[in-house]
Parts: C-alpha cells; sequence; structure tokens
C-alpha cells in the first residue's frame, strides 16, 4: 500500500522534492539517475502548509541541482544526529540508498540541548559517534556520505557582529570528517559570513519573521533558497558534484517556487 507524503516523512522514508512540489524528479537520457538523501532536522526539512512561509534549505535544493539528480529530504523536526538514528530513520535511509547515491549529514541544532537526554550528545565524543554511523552506514552500501555543519542561527551581539550559536560542533564535525577522509560542507561558516554581511535587520527577511512570530531559527522562502545556495556552491566546491550536476548557482530563484503541501492527518 502506498504511503501519503505526510506518512512517509513520518516514517522517516524520504520524498523527492520534484514529487512534493508536483513535478516528477526524471533521469536524463543516458545518464544514471542518483539519489541525494538529507538527514537533518528542522532548517533542512519539508514544510507543510500549516507551518507555511517556514521552509527547509531542503525544500529549495532541487532548483539548484540539475534533474538526473533527485533529492530525498528525510529531514524532521527536532531531531539530533541520536534521536534521528534511535527512532529508525537512518536506517530507513539505508534501506533504500543505492551506491552511487549521496547521504548529506546536517545536525547541531537539537544535539545541543543538554536537558533532553533522548536528543544531546556531547561534541567530542558521542556527536562524533553517531555521525560515524551515518558515514560507515553509507559507505557500506556504495554510497557517498558528505557532512555539513550546521546552519547558523540569526544571533547578533551589541556590537552588531553575527555571533556563532553552535559551541563546538562545527570542530567535532570538521575533525571528524578530516579523520574519516569525508567530504565537509562548512555550511556554519559561511551562513555566519552570510549573516555578518547582511547586517541584523536585513537577515530578519532571511528568517522565519512574521507578524506573530519572530524566529531566529527557521527560515523564510529567501532564507531557504539562500542556504540551499551555499550548500549548492559547497557541494561543487568539494567535488562531490561536477559542474554538469549544478545549475542556477548566481541565477535569481523566485520565491514563488516554494510550496507547502497540506499535511495529512
Amino acid at each position: 500500500m502506498s504511503l501519503t507524503r505526510r506518512q512517509a516523512a513520518v516514517a522517516g522514508i524520504g520524498v523527492p522534492l520534484a514529487l512534493a512540489m508536483g513535478g516528477t524528479a526524471q533521469a536524463t537520457p543516458g545518464r544514471r539517475s542518483r539519489t541525494l538523501h538529507i538527514a537533518g532536522d528542522s532548517t533542512a526539512a519539508q514544510k507543510y502548509a500549516d507551518a507555511a512561509p517556514e521552509t527547509g534549505w531542503g525544500t529549495a535544493l532541487p532548483f539548484l541541482l540539475h534533474r538526473h539528480l533527485a533529492v530525498a529530504n528525510h529531514a524532521v523536526n527536532g531531531r539530533s544526529s541520536k534521536s534521528f538514528v534511535d527512532e529508525g530513520r537512518l536506517e530507513a535511509i539505508l534501506s533504500s540508498i543505492r551506491p552511487g547515491d549521496f547521504l548529506l549529514v546536517q545536525f547541531a541544532h537539537n544535539d545541543e540541548k543538554t536537558t533532553d537526554p533522548t536528543r544531546y550528545t556531547e561534541p567530542w565524543s558521542t556527536y562524533q559517534e553517531y555521525l560515524r554511523m551515518y558515514v560507515d552506514g553509507a559507505r557500506a552500501r556504495g554510497a557517498r556520505p558528505v557532512l555539513a555543519t550546521a546552519v547558523e542561527r540569526r544571533r547578533f551581539g551589541a556590537d552588531g557582529r553575527a555571533v556563532p550559536s553552535h559551541g563546538e560542533y562545527p570542530a567535532a564535525m570538521r575533525a571528524l570528517a578530516a579523520e574519516e577522509r569525508v567530504a565537509l560542507l562548512d555550511v556554519q561558516a559561511l551562513s555566519l559570513s552570510l549573516w555578518q554581511e547582511l547586517g541584523a535587520e536585513e537577515t530578519k527577511k532571511y528568517f522565519n519573521w512574521t507578524a506573530t512570530e519572530q524566529d531566529n531559527t527557521h527560515f523564510s522562502p529567501s532564507g531557504a533558497i539562500a542556504v540551499a545556495r551555499l550548500v549548492a556552491r559547497e557541494l561543487l566546491r568539494t567535488r562531490v558534484l561536477a559542474p554538469r550536476d549544478v545549475r542556477r548557482l548566481d541565477a535569481e530563484i523566485p520565491e514563488s517556487w516554494i510550496t507547502w503541501p497540506e499535511a495529512v492527518a
């Protein structure tokens, strides 16, 4: 029996974003289709109509990749590297991942929650141990693991400087990537630099600031597109992807392209 999109998300089964947007992921003739799987938290996850205009960067990433490369977004709100594994979500990815695919992993926001033992990991021990599960699992199935440091929150000091919020987690991931020889997308450093360039007031447009909410963690459509662009550029810089795999890196992407499917009870 087929699952609804919402049921698939709850079960931890990724739904290609082209399908979530009402389109069809099609392979380019003569070129084997590959899939980029995203394991992550709410900053990357697909959002539904009841959460609009909040947008995860994983929703915007397909606009920057050619159609022979599908995106399966398994990211789920509130998950850490630990809880994602403990809930069986990594195993769900590994059961469907194929040789030649990619597993892009971004966690830290919820690993930092020291008061929640179901999610908390310590940067230099359990965080790295869980990340290794993703790396080893992908490699065992012939897929390529890719680590991405967590995108930064909107946080500014009294001097107007953008302030990092992820403590030792980015450094711990960088060290693990170097040790395991895994491609690293340094989204934390790049997003911090972008927020600094934009400034405290302008960055409000990139986060989920509405008439009723002042959210400095989750993105508006423009913010999701901007972060997805950082991710796509890093995938190219690290040679995870080739120039033929990416598109629109410097082109405007209309916010109207972002859609929010109806949630299914």
